[in-house]
């Protein structure tokens, strides 16, 4: 099992987190919220406003995201998913434990490696966008995300 760190529309609540759940597609099983450890920008960008982690270490905030164990098949899943390796880029990052799954309290200042797709390939022009910390799709920016099934 591997631990992947989500951050966009793969989050409880969101766009796609029905895939997260589908075990046709393998096993994701929740483990708790966490945040990067460094500050990245997380920018909303394209036509269909889709969250993009810019990998760009020391920039940004601190992102809010969801800690989750996978199995091969659900990482294979991720990596096609997330364009991988052409949109995103599957890199390991130090994710600062917020919240536990079972644990009434938070898990004080534990750090642990997990997979994160950001990207590298992005358009110089997102540089410029605002950076969020933690993405809704439905939030007060007014940039909700366009599903792949919707997208012309």
């Amino acid at each position: 099992m591997a631990r992947v760190f989500v951050y966009g529309t793969l989050k409880k609540g969101q766009p796609n987190y029905k895939h997260m759940i589908n075990t046709a597609k393998g096993i994701a099983k929740y483990q708790g919220r966490g945040r990067t450890v460094e500050k990245y920008p997380l920018v909303i960008a394209g036509k269909y406003n889709i969250p993009f982690m810019l990998n760009i270490p020391g920039t940004g905030h601190h992102v809010a995201g969801e800690i989750y164990t996978v199995d091969d098949q659900m990482l294979q899943f991720l990596d096609e998913f997330e364009g991988c390796p052409d949109m995103y880029q599957r890199t390991t990052m130090r994710i600062e434990v917020v919240e536990w799954e079972g644990k009434s309290s938070a898990a004080g200042s534990s750090v642990m490696e997990c997979f994160v797709y950001s990207t590298t390939t992005y358009q110089p022009e997102w540089v410029q966008l605002p950076y969020h910390d933690n993405y809704d799709s439905s939030g007060t920016h007014g940039l909700s995300y366009v599903l792949r099934e919707s997208r012309d």
